[in-house]
């Protein structure tokens, strides 16, 4: 049975991001897996984050019988701005992983890290093999941080993997540099959850008196989105109406779509729950504005929009979502924006959504872990 410890840049519960969607279907596997690190400034932004701080004393959580999830201990903020603080920091967590890989008797274990500023840690963690699993441009970010310290650690990480993924091209071409064994894998969808909504669902209460047609968005509230369309398109149509489901961020700037009366904000929901939001969506809305972050990211519910086969309308950003352009809507102003949701309010050719259904089957997890599992046995990193 393989061993793999997982230092994770999210938390594995409330939201199923790429890291558990593949760490839960690794075969023949146990995983510890760890929670990023709050800093010790974190409750004077967020009060709840204070509970965080002590999170690493308690007892691992099983998500599923092969996997444990510990917390990691609480560092020092601004390690992105400042190397030597970054490796302070990861003197701490790299004792802390060990002991816990001890009490679990991990001794061959594949070291599978998500950050750069795991670079600084990796060599102080017993291992048989390292695979860094790359899925943001981590320097354009902002915030607190410097780009050209958090490329360099990226680049000093990359050089000391087995192997290297990435999920868009843009992410690949340039780790390739510093590691030849680097591959482009994108994100992909939970299949059988969201093929649920291209059948008719009850719909959920709080959205059953926003009258129809419903574009939907699904995700994470982010700077990055396109948030300026859909002002224009609901000034411009004030009978569609546009929801949008997920938790706000710090930056985003949803001040003038919330005096509009008909774009509602519904909040986070479970994931298990999205299908039946989706179901009762005219169209889905894929929002990345243009920018560095953007191009490199690898829009996990566009996947999902694909496995319900509702139609979709786009941005062109990310690049990889091109691909798709024959059987989705792409609009890269707020004009053709408008004109791209009328046009996918008209798409109700059942072909067409049986085509985008089978995309998202061929973009489930499985196949998208079947594919890295399969890779790293060939290249020798796994037998």
């Amino acid at each position: 049975m393989k061993q793999i410890v997982c230092m994770a840049t999210s938390p594995w519960y409330p939201i199923p991001t790429r890291k558990q969607q593949v760490m839960s279907r690794i075969e023949d596997a146990e995983i510890l897996y760890f929670d990023p690190s709050v800093t010790y400034l974190a409750p004077l932004k967020d009060k709840a984050a204070k509970k965080q701080l002590s999170a690493y004393r308690k007892e691992g959580v099983h998500p599923q019988e092969n996997i444990t999830v510990y917390a990691l201990p609480p560092v020092l903020p601004f390690f992105s701005r400042f190397r030597w603080i970054n490796r302070i920091n990861q003197r701490k967590i790299a004792r802390f992983v060990s002991k816990k890989m001890r009490e679990h008797g991990f001794e061959n274990a594949t070291l599978w890290v998500y950050s750069p500023v795991t670079c600084d840690c990796v060599d102080r963690i017993d291992h048989s093999a390292l695979v860094y699993d790359c899925v943001d441009r981590h320097s354009a970010y902002g915030g607190q941080m410097s780009p050209a310290v958090v490329d360099r650690m990226e680049e000093d990480l990359a050089k000391k993997c087995d192997f290297v993924f990435a999920t868009a091209i843009g992410l690949a071409d340039r780790l390739e540099q510093f590691n030849r064994k680097t591959r482009f894998i994108p994100n992909g969808a939970n299949f059988e959850r969201f093929s649920q909504a291209a059948e008719a669902m009850p719909c959920p209460a709080d959205m059953a008196d926003i009258p129809q047609p419903i574009f939907g968005f699904v995700g994470a509230l982010q700077p990055c989105i396109e948030y300026g369309y859909v002002s224009e398109a609901a000034k411009a149509h004030p009978e569609w109406s546009f929801v949008f489901i997920g938790a706000e961020k710090p930056g985003a700037d949803l001040l003038d779509l919330k005096t509009l009366p008909n774009v509602h904000f519904l909040g986070l929901k479970p994931n298990e729950e999205l299908p039946k939001y989706i179901s009762n969506f005219s169209a889905c809305l894929n929002l990345f504005a243009a920018g560095d972050l953007s191009k490199d990211v690898s829009p996990l519910k566009f996947y999902e929009y694909l496995a319900t086969g509702k139609p979709v309308v786009s941005t062109p950003q990310p690049d990889q979502i091109l691909q798709f352009a024959p059987l989705i809507e792409i609009a890269s102003s707020p004009a053709a924006f408008i004109d791209a949701c009328a046009d996918a309010l008209q798409d109700t050719d059942e072909t067409r959504k049986q085509l985008r259904i089978e995309e998202g089957r061929k973009s489930s997890w499985d196949a998208r872990v079947a594919q890295m599992c399969e890779t790293l046995k060939q290249e020798g990193v796994w037998s």
